[in-house]
């Protein structure tokens, strides 16, 4: 089994001036790039944690024009939203309000890929959104696929909707793209250099992982907490967070990861946190017997990640994470440097 190191943000602190110091100068000097890649499953947070990078180290979103290009991806995603509740109330077979009816045949019946919500569309979404059945609808959502800014969207469909509407930064993290395809930004923080990638998370975006296997320094694993309870967007068969199980047992075995470090985020904390108060983990693992208890339930997870790992010698580091809190981000950030360059330094065989 494995050996799941959780480490808190100022334990760095104290670490070796010199090791730190040689270290640094190895990569400065051979203008090495610390390579992280960033995987997961699909909805896990990843993309959300590229925007907080971006955010952070990269200083993006300042421009209007910059946030502007966020505009119809939100609004795409108060349509997703909304539709997603009204199939989903009729396949409960949930009924709405008399005078929603016609409503909510003509929201189901746009093209989100070509139609754009605007200004006159408001009054109709706000009547969907606050229908009893829909509300009702919206508290069964884990029986169903909705996105996780829908309530966050749908809440402040006035102010987004609105013809002078420009995403704010907090809009920005909280919406909702599927990542297809590799996408990989470089950036530079306490003088060392960094490219980060990020692949589509969906089971057929898998096979082009290949392509990012090779030299990497770190592997940054992220999987959602508060999923537990869900099902796969692309096979509604299968739990997510077992799926998550899988592919992370798949990454920590695979012969391209052997002497690579794996960061493992625990991420959605905010939302299991609240999930767990009313939803056992036992939907999930029937042999979880701790209740409610949001240690009880963390611990149970962090260990059913681990507990399959083939190497031996595999360390892997974990941190609860809320990849929409910037500050949180911010901080993890700093650790997973430090993580990484402790990593290093063994390696190369300073420690």
């Amino acid at each position: 089994m494995g050996c799941l190191m959780s480490k808190n943000t100022n334990e760095f602190v104290d670490k070796n001036v010199m090791i730190d110091k040689m270290l640094r100068e190895d990569f400065i000097n051979t203008d090495n790039e610390l390579k992280l890649l960033l995987l997961g499953p699909g909805e896990s947070g990843k993309s959300t944690f590229l925007k907080q990078i971006n955010l952070i180290h990269k200083n993006a979103y300042k421009s209007q024009k910059e946030r502007d290009k966020f505009k119809e991806v939100i609004r795409g995603n108060i349509l997703d939203s909304i539709q997603s509740l009204i199939e989903a109330s009729t396949h409960f077979e949930i009924g709405l309000d008399k005078e929603n009816k016609q409503v909510a045949t003509e929201l189901s019946k746009l093209n989100p890929i070509t139609y754009v919500l605007n200004e006159n569309d408001l009054e109709r979404v706000e009547a969907i959104w606050n229908d009893q059945g829909i509300q009702s609808t919206y508290d069964r959502r884990s029986e169903f696929h909705l996105i996780d800014c829908a309530k966050i969207f749908l809440d402040d469909t006035k102010r987004i909707l609105d013809p002078d509407y420009i995403p704010n930064v907090e809009d920005i993290i909280h919406s909702r793209t599927r990542t297809t395809g590799i996408f990989d930004i470089d950036f530079a923080y306490d003088n060392l250099k960094f490219r980060l990638w990020d692949v589509g998370g969906q089971r057929n975006e898998r096979r082009k992982w290949i392509h990012c296997f090779q030299d990497v320094t770190s592997v940054l694993f992220v999987t959602s907490l508060s999923e537990y309870d869900q099902k796969l967007f692309e096979d509604s068969s299968v739990s997510r967070i077992k799926e998550s199980l899988l592919l992370f047992d798949e990454i920590c075995n695979s012969r391209w990861f052997t002497e690579t470090s794996i960061i493992l985020f625990f991420n959605k904390d905010d939302l299991f946190r609240e999930k767990i108060k009313t939803v056992d983990l036992s939907v999930c693992f029937e042999d979880y017997e701790g209740g409610c208890d949001y240690d009880e339930a963390l611990d149970y997870i962090k260990n059913k990640f681990i507990s399959g790992l083939g190497n031996e010698s595999q360390q892997i580091y974990s941190y609860t994470t809320c990849a929409t809190d910037t500050e949180s981000v911010r901080k993890v950030f700093v650790a997973i440097k430090d993580t990484i360059l402790e990593s290093q330094a063994k390696d190369m065989g300073y420690v």
